[in-house]
Protein backbone atom coordinates (compact mmCIF):
# COMPACT_ATOMS: atom_id res chain seq x y z
CA UNK A 1 0.00 0.00 0.00
CA UNK A 2 0.98 3.61 -0.57
CA UNK A 3 1.82 6.07 2.40
CA UNK A 4 1.17 9.64 1.77
CA UNK A 5 2.99 12.49 3.46
CA UNK A 6 1.39 15.95 3.63
CA UNK A 7 3.07 18.59 5.00
CA UNK A 8 6.39 17.08 5.20
CA UNK A 9 9.37 18.49 6.52
CA UNK A 10 13.23 16.91 8.28
CA UNK A 11 11.86 16.18 11.01
CA UNK A 12 8.33 15.46 10.48
CA UNK A 13 5.29 14.89 8.38
CA UNK A 14 1.84 16.84 9.63
CA UNK A 15 -0.43 14.12 8.49
CA UNK A 16 0.25 10.58 7.20
CA UNK A 17 -2.05 8.32 5.62
CA UNK A 18 -1.62 5.25 5.13
CA UNK A 19 -4.42 1.88 3.91
CA UNK A 20 -7.38 3.97 5.17
CA UNK A 21 -5.82 5.32 8.45
CA UNK A 22 -4.85 8.90 9.23
CA UNK A 23 -2.19 9.90 11.56
CA UNK A 24 -1.96 13.41 12.79
CA UNK A 25 1.69 14.34 14.16
CA UNK A 26 1.22 16.25 17.89
CA UNK A 27 -0.65 19.01 17.90
CA UNK A 28 -0.30 22.17 20.19
CA UNK A 29 -2.05 25.45 20.89
CA UNK A 30 -1.75 28.54 18.40
CA UNK A 31 -1.20 30.52 21.83
CA UNK A 32 1.12 29.14 24.47
CA UNK A 33 0.36 32.43 26.25
CA UNK A 34 -3.00 31.29 26.53
CA UNK A 35 -4.80 29.34 29.91
CA UNK A 36 -5.82 25.63 29.41
CA UNK A 37 -8.94 26.15 27.95
CA UNK A 38 -7.58 28.38 25.22
CA UNK A 39 -4.74 25.99 24.79
CA UNK A 40 -7.25 23.43 24.52
CA UNK A 41 -9.57 24.69 22.33
CA UNK A 42 -7.23 26.09 19.47
CA UNK A 43 -5.19 22.61 19.66
CA UNK A 44 -8.52 20.57 18.64
CA UNK A 45 -9.33 23.54 15.96
CA UNK A 46 -5.73 22.72 14.60
CA UNK A 47 -6.68 18.95 14.64
CA UNK A 48 -10.07 19.46 13.01
CA UNK A 49 -8.64 21.52 9.96
CA UNK A 50 -5.56 18.85 9.53
CA UNK A 51 -8.54 15.54 9.68
CA UNK A 52 -10.43 17.52 6.93
CA UNK A 53 -7.18 18.31 4.68
CA UNK A 54 -6.38 14.65 5.33
CA UNK A 55 -10.04 13.50 3.86
CA UNK A 56 -11.43 12.68 7.38
CA UNK A 57 -12.94 14.02 10.84
CA UNK A 58 -13.62 14.34 14.37
CA UNK A 59 -15.83 11.85 13.62
CA UNK A 60 -13.63 9.51 12.49
CA UNK A 61 -11.42 9.61 15.14
CA UNK A 62 -9.96 6.10 16.27
CA UNK A 63 -7.63 6.80 19.34
CA UNK A 64 -6.28 10.26 21.03
CA UNK A 65 -3.54 10.18 23.27
CA UNK A 66 -3.74 13.32 25.36
CA UNK A 67 -0.48 15.32 27.08
CA UNK A 68 -0.86 17.57 29.90
CA UNK A 69 1.71 19.31 31.71
CA UNK A 70 -0.37 19.01 35.01
CA UNK A 71 -3.03 16.74 35.96
CA UNK A 72 -4.49 20.07 37.87
CA UNK A 73 -5.74 20.56 33.92
CA UNK A 74 -7.59 17.57 33.43
CA UNK A 75 -10.86 18.92 33.94
CA UNK A 76 -10.61 22.39 32.28
CA UNK A 77 -9.31 20.28 29.47
CA UNK A 78 -11.60 17.69 29.64
CA UNK A 79 -14.70 20.22 29.43
CA UNK A 80 -13.20 21.50 25.96
CA UNK A 81 -12.81 17.93 25.18
CA UNK A 82 -16.41 16.88 26.20
CA UNK A 83 -18.21 19.60 24.12
CA UNK A 84 -15.71 19.43 20.72
CA UNK A 85 -16.17 15.23 20.75
CA UNK A 86 -19.64 14.82 18.54
CA UNK A 87 -22.24 12.66 20.57
CA UNK A 88 -21.53 8.71 20.37
CA UNK A 89 -18.15 8.95 18.36
CA UNK A 90 -16.07 9.50 21.08
CA UNK A 91 -12.49 7.88 20.33
CA UNK A 92 -10.61 5.09 22.54
CA UNK A 93 -7.96 7.69 24.68
CA UNK A 94 -5.34 7.76 26.74
CA UNK A 95 -4.18 11.05 28.60
CA UNK A 96 -1.16 11.42 30.72
CA UNK A 97 1.15 13.88 32.70
CA UNK A 98 4.05 14.65 30.40
CA UNK A 99 6.65 16.97 30.63
CA UNK A 100 6.46 19.48 27.55
CA UNK A 101 8.91 20.77 24.70
CA UNK A 102 8.18 24.53 25.78
CA UNK A 103 7.33 25.30 29.33
CA UNK A 104 4.54 27.18 27.98
CA UNK A 105 2.87 24.55 26.58
CA UNK A 106 0.08 22.78 28.62
CA UNK A 107 -1.19 20.74 26.71
CA UNK A 108 -0.44 18.13 23.56
CA UNK A 109 -2.37 15.85 21.23
CA UNK A 110 -2.02 12.66 18.87
CA UNK A 111 -4.70 11.85 16.71
CA UNK A 112 -5.20 8.92 14.71
CA UNK A 113 -8.32 8.49 12.43
CA UNK A 114 -10.23 6.46 9.53
CA UNK A 115 -10.75 8.17 6.16
CA UNK A 116 -13.80 9.01 5.44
Amino acid sequence: MTIERIQTATRMSRIVKHNGTVYLCGQVCADAEQGITEQTQTMLDKVELLLNEAGSSKEHMLSATIYVKSMDYFADMNAVWDAWVPAGHAPARACVEAKMARDALLVEISVVAASK
